[in-house]
Parts: C-alpha cells; sequence; structure tokens
C-alpha cells in the first residue's frame, strides 16, 4: 500500500498549467512544483512568467497565447520534449464577461467561449495525441460556480455558459479518454480574491454578499484550492474520473 505522501508526490512528472501569470493559476504552478513536478508555466504575459520561473524551482516558462493553434502545438511540444509526455494538463486559462447580458455583444460572447472553453478542448485533444502508446495523464479543467448556478448580478451569460460547458466537456471527455488511461476532472471554485473577482472583496457590499451567502462565512482563501488540484493531479485520485470537485465554502449547497 502506497504512503499518503507518496499518492500525491509529482517527482519526475511534467505538468502544463494555462492562466500562470497570476491569480488561481500561479498558485496552481507553485503548489504542483512543490509536490516535485516539472511545471511548464503557459501565459501572455512574458513578465510575470519570468518572475515566476525565478521564485519557484523546475518552473519553465512559455509565453504563449492559448487561442492561437500554433501557440497551442508549440506548448504541447515544448512539455513533451522535458520528459517524453505531459502527465498533468490544468486548463485554467480563462477571462470574464459584461454581467449585463443585454449589453454582451455576439462578439464579446463568442471571446469569452473561445478562451475560456474552446482552447482548452483543443488543447486537451493536441494533449492525448501527442501521448506515447499507453502512458495515460491527468486533466484538470478549471470551472466555477457561475457555471453551476445563477450568481446575478455577478457574473455573465458568456461567462456562464462557458464554465457550464466546461463541466459537460469533462463529462464527455472523461468517457472517451478513459480506456486510454487518461482521466479528465474538473474543480470548480467559489469566490476567491484574485484578478478576475478585482474589487469583489474591496467593496463592503459585495463582500458582505459573498459571506451571507457561503456556509462557511468567507471568501476563498489563497491556496484553498491547491488541495484539490493536487489530489486530481496524483495518483490519490486514481480511480477517479468525470468527477466535479466544488471547492466554495458551501455555496453551491445552500
Amino acid at each position: 500500500m502506497a504512503r499518503v505522501q507518496d499518492l500525491f508526490d509529482l517527482t519526475g512528472r511534467v505538468a502544463v498549467v494555462t492562466g500562470a501569470s497570476s491569480g488561481l493559476g500561479e498558485g496552481f504552478a507553485r503548489s504542483l512544483s512543490d509536490a516535485g513536478a516539472t511545471v511548464v508555466a503557459a501565459a501572455r504575459r512574458a513578465d510575470r512568467l519570468e518572475q515566476l520561473a525565478a521564485e519557484v524551482p523546475g518552473v519553465v516558462p512559455v509565453v504563449c497565447d492559448i487561442t492561437e493553434p500554433a501557440d497551442r502545438e508549440r506548448l504541447v511540444a515544448t512539455a513533451s520534449e522535458i520528459n517524453g509526455g505531459i502527465d498533468v494538463l490544468v486548463n485554467n486559462a480563462g477571462r470574464p464577461g459584461p454581467p449585463d447580458a443585454l449589453s454582451e455583444t455576439p462578439e464579446q460572447f463568442d471571446s469569452i467561449l473561445q478562451v475560456n472553453l474552446t482552447s482548452g478542448f483543443h488543447l486537451s485533444a493536441a494533449t492525448v495525441r501527442s501521448l506515447p502508446e499507453g502512458r495515460g495523464a491527468s486533466i484538470i479543467n478549471v470551472s466555477s460556480v457561475i457555471g453551476l448556478v445563477s450568481t446575478a448580478p455577478i457574473g455573465g451569460a458568456g461567462y456562464a455558459a462557458s464554465k457550464a460547458a466546461v463541466v459537460g466537456v469533462t463529462r464527455e471527455l472523461a468517457g472517451q479518454w478513459g480506456r486510454r488511461g487518461v482521466r479528465v476532472n474538473a474543480v470548480v471554485p467559489g469566490w476567491f480574491d484574485t484578478e478576475m473577482t478585482d474589487g469583489l472583496f474591496s467593496n463592503e457590499k459585495s463582500a458582505t454578499w459573498v459571506r451571507r451567502n457561503t456556509m462557511l462565512n468567507r471568501g476563498g482563501r489563497e491556496g484553498e484550492v491547491d488541495g484539490a488540484l493536487l489530489f486530481l493531479a496524483s495518483d490519490a485520485s486514481s480511480y477517479v474520473t468525470g468527477h466535479v470537485l466544488t471547492v466554495d465554502g458551501g455555496w453551491t449547497a445552500r
């Protein structure tokens, strides 16, 4: 029987994290590195990635735009060269949209889906196609409570649609790729103080709204999604696929 620390040990494995230049993505990169993985940190902001790589051993920065097919292929190729293949893919890159559906343009709606949903699907498919015969992987898609329940007046139609679809595609890919040894799961964060929720916690009215509607009476703290991510990335979840793991302090259980 494996020892507990061995279940979460990622030594020798290669993990790709998109949207790694800030927020939850940066935290994921740090935690995966702490668990022993070589982390390919992908994002558009070169300065942020370089700073992360300077601070965290084993981080390989790759500047790319995941909405560009050539950049996705280059990301997969770069990561695959490290140890023969990708062991963990974290589809974390995302962007918000306008909260008012009547003011959301077709271009904005399509752009949000492209970043939050479509690009992650294509990156996942490219990763699986690149795997050597018999090599499995863990793919972790980052959704949101906004994809599970209405959070109006905060959220937005395009964002909600993209994050709900992430849950659906997670289950479908888990079904299609399970026999290949590829596990596909989703993590669903609640309210955390990141760039994407800028102003939510500094405004007393909205901060009170979060506390009042969360069973633990607070927003998420730094690092509180990382344990769920490490569970899904590691052998601790070797018999878990198609699962949606919510980390929201009880927000969606009300």
